[in-house]
């Protein structure tokens, strides 16, 4: 064998022993809420069944969505082990995640369409926030607390949507600049439905909102058709409270 031949041999045979690991080492970090994330969207969905809620094409891309969308993230970290129980979660400041079947729930109330323009009134750690993002074209969404804004603009930068607008602001006036919203969804109870969030609805446009005092509310669909308000009343439910101007003050809060 010649000394141009050993050599070339030689070079073939360490790449054959450095291939290997070299793929290993491209191999994603194994998901280790895999299993929880999927027993949750089995539940959430076993759940809106016996709420009658139907299994139509909006209920499984909002399901598809949660079981692709890493709630783990969007927690404290000494929350995270419990990040798919199926209970809402403390996230500091006096606020919550709010479990999976009441997202599902809330989201599918308000019948979103790929191409709308929505308004989040409370946007917390973000996770409803990037809920909404793979679902509609534009996600405005409003957070009074400075700190749980910038954590949610860090999480939701960390998924990678580009459709989420994000302001420090008192949600009950809501955010006149990008009105109308062909849907609104507050996330906190407020003892009214502020007249402002109705007043930036488009036509055909639908607001969800927990009303009533701080301890249990009841979901409100209000919808403007011809011009008009039309409201029903959907689960009761129970909400940290909609502090503002047209919500509850701060010294109302519990």
């Amino acid at each position: 064998m010649s000394g141009k031949r050993g050599l070339a041999l030689a070079f073939a045979v360490a790449l054959c022993l450095l291939a290997p690991h070299a793929a290993s080492a491209a191999q994603p970090a194994p998901d280790t809420f895999a299993a929880a994330r999927a027993q949750m969207v089995a539940e959430v969905r076993a759940e809106l069944r016996r709420a009658h809620i139907g299994d139509d094409s909006r209920m499984r891309a909002i399901l598809d969505v949660l079981g692709r969308l890493p709630r783990e993230a969007f927690v404290p970290a000494d929350q995270r082990a419990s990040a798919y129980a199926p209970r809402s979660l403390p996230i500091g400041h006096g606020q919550t995640i709010s479990d999976a079947f009441i997202m599902a729930y809330m989201t599918r109330a308000l019948d979103l369409r790929p191409g709308e323009r929505v308004l989040e009134i409370g946007t917390g750690s973000g996770y409803q926030t990037v809920l909404l993002a793979h679902l509609v074209a534009q996600v405005f969404s409003i957070e009074r607390i400075p700190a749980l804004l910038q954590q949610a603009r860090e999480n939701i930068h960390r998924t990678a949507v580009n459709n989420v607008s994000l302001l420090l602001g008192d949600g009950t006036i809501g955010w006149r600049e990008y009105a109308p919203y062909d849907a609104i969804l507050v996330t906190a109870g407020a003892p009214s439905v502020p007249q402002p969030l109705l007043d930036q609805l488009a036509e055909g446009g639908r607001l969800l909102i927990p009303v009533g005092d701080r301890e249990e509310q009841r979901l409100v669909v209000a919808e403007r058709k011809g011009g008009r308000i039309e409201t029903r009343e959907e689960a009761p439910v129970r909400f940290v409270p909609l502090v503002g101007h047209h919500g509850w003050s701060r010294t109302d809060e519990a």
